[in-house]
């Protein structure tokens, strides 16, 4: 055989042993995704949320079942009340459809497991994820009859339920309120208690909670008053199922809808901005928290 041939007989022989033996070797498992810094409590990633020292991005995923999605209006208020309060720059919102879990409603665990299902955005490098599903079932713990329904909750430090069905429902009922009224003054009260607010990650500067309604405030006006969470004579009654944990998984709030209907009326009624703001006293708590 010329020197020739045989230089091509070995290349191929070991084109076919590389080929060959590379195809034997077992599969590297991908690196397993560290989950546990988005599993803490409701208000644990308070500083984190607020100030620039550990993530400079903040990677919000809107989850949402089809048909269910929040509008943009909604999306551009909740990014710039971001802005107003935190010192992240880079804010960025992605969409994760999903389809409908098929149930009548949704326990607070339920809520959990579809969150582990279907999650995709997690804490990495420089970024701190969030996880906020909008779902097409309200929650279990509702009851129309006396006026109870639930719009949205926090029950971890990055983790957010919104029911947008009930938000739809109870925006039909009113020709003056939007479905954008509703869902921005969830998202931003709900979010408040994810900035920490009030005693919850981030201390009071001055007290101002609620004597009756832990981690809620007591300034009129206020975005985190208690009254959003708790309405009339169903302070009681809801403040008990808010805190009681169902399967290890505590609720820091539900957010009450007849209270919030009766906010945002209250306000168009008097020619004021429908979502109400933060108060002097939760600035001043998020800004010694490393917030704006």
């Amino acid at each position: 055989m010329g020197r020739y041939h045989l230089g091509i007989f070995l290349w191929v022989a070991l084109l076919l042993f590389g080929c060959s033996k590379n195809s034997d070797d077992p599969q590297v498992p991908p690196k397993p995704i560290d989950k546990s810094a988005n599993l803490l409590g409701t208000g644990d990633s308070a500083n984190d949320i607020l100030s620039n020292d550990n993530f400079s991005t903040l990677l919000v995923e809107i989850a949402y079942v089809t048909g269910f999605r929040p509008t943009a209006e909604t999306m551009d208020n909740f990014t710039a009340y971001l802005r107003q309060h935190t010192f992240k720059t880079d804010i960025q919102i992605v969409y994760n459809e999903l389809p409908s879990p098929n149930e009548e409603t949704l326990t607070l665990q339920e809520i959990a497991d579809l969150e582990s299902d279907n999650r995709t955005a997690y804490n990495s490098g420089n970024t701190l994820a969030i996880y906020i599903y909008f779902a097409d079932a309200p929650s279990d713990d509702d009851d129309e009859t006396a006026g109870l329904v639930t719009l949205g909750a926090v029950y971890r430090n990055t983790s957010m339920i919104i029911h947008e069905v009930t938000i739809k429902k109870l925006a039909a009922q009113s020709p003056l309120i939007t479905n954008a009224d509703v869902e921005t003054a969830t998202l931003n009260h709900e979010f408040g208690h994810l900035f920490g607010l009030v005693n919850l990650g981030t201390d009071s500067v001055n007290e101002h909670e609620d004597a009756e309604a832990i981690n809620h405030c007591n300034v009129a006006g206020c975005l985190m008053r208690a009254e959003l969470q708790f309405g009339g004579f169903a302070r009681k009654s809801i403040a008990e199922k808010t805190m009681a944990a169902q399967d290890g998984l505590v609720a820091g709030c539900a957010l009450s809808g007849q209270s919030v209907m009766e906010l945002l009326k209250g306000r168009n009624n008097k020619g004021l901005a429908d979502i109400p703001p933060l108060d002097a006293e939760c600035v001043l708590d998020l800004q010694a928290n490393g917030g704006k």
